[in-house]
């Protein structure tokens, strides 16, 4: 008798292990019932749409998701779809309850656009990804032009490259509203140095090299906010700040 409880135990150990594992030979016999696709344009990216999403799943061919068996279905191979699409940041893909199937796509942040007049354009992404451009979509965001265009549009991310300190001019002028709102273009010269084109007014700005970006930047602002408001807007054809501690307006 004092066996009994060990004996009941283990039989409901097994009973237990025995309707999981029916339960999980029933979820795999059961069919997608629809592929619902989650897409984050918070930041207003629309490089691929639903549809676009739908084609990566099945890799452009006839092959069926909705309607298939999820015992048929990878998951981790339909995300690895997705993921491969240049525009992807993130993607996850899971079933719920009811039978259907989950796809949630993050697509990556344009920060700027590479220009080149004898080649395609290409996107730089706030990660440092190149992208391709879209016939769907145009992002606007700041220009990046000249010497090294080429280079950067072959690139598979600006962040490991020689070019990591343009990033940084790059993501300095998005990180400020005022710069965001008044630099239009980033030209770099053939010596590397670096011409800045506003928005609004009409001069272009001697920028120089890349060092020392923050104090350049300051005494461009003091350019902005001091003198042009009295000098007048269009005053100026050339701003410099390309040397120390100088000001310097044509």
């Amino acid at each position: 008798m004092r066996y009994r409880p060990v004996i009941v135990t283990i039989v409901g150990l097994i009973t237990t292990l025995l309707l999981i594992g029916f339960a999980n030979i029933d979820n795999d016999r059961r069919v997608c019932n629809r592929v619902m696709v989650s897409i984050d344009n918070q930041l207003h990216n629309h490089f691929i749409d639903d549809t676009d999403v739908l084609n990566l799943l099945t890799n452009g061919s006839t092959e069926v998701v909705e309607g298939a068996a999820f015992a048929d279905l990878n998951i981790r191979t339909l995300e690895n779809r997705v993921k491969a699409n240049d525009y992807v940041r993130e993607a996850e893909i899971f079933r719920d309850l009811k039978g259907n199937l989950l796809v949630k796509v993050v697509l990556r942040r344009p920060v700027a656009r590479v220009i080149q007049p004898d080649g395609p354009d290409a996107y730089i992404a706030g990660d440092g990804t190149i992208l391709p451009v879209s016939d769907k979509f145009s992002a606007r965001v700041l220009l990046v032009s000249g010497a090294v265009a080429r280079d950067i549009a072959g690139l598979g991310n600006i962040k490991a490259s020689d070019h990591r300190q343009l990033f940084a001019l790059i993501n300095f002028i998005n990180a400020d509203k005022f710069w965001r709102a008044q630099i239009t273009q980033v030209d770099v010269q053939p010596d590397g140095e670096i011409k800045l084109l506003p928005q609004v007014t009409k001069q272009y700005i001697e920028f120089g090299d890349l060092q020392d970006m923050k104090n350049k930047f300051a005494r461009l602002k003091i350019f902005y906010t001091k003198i042009l408001p009295r000098k007048g807007w269009n005053s100026y054809s050339r701003v410099s700040v390309k040397y120390k501690n100088q000001i310097i307006c044509e």
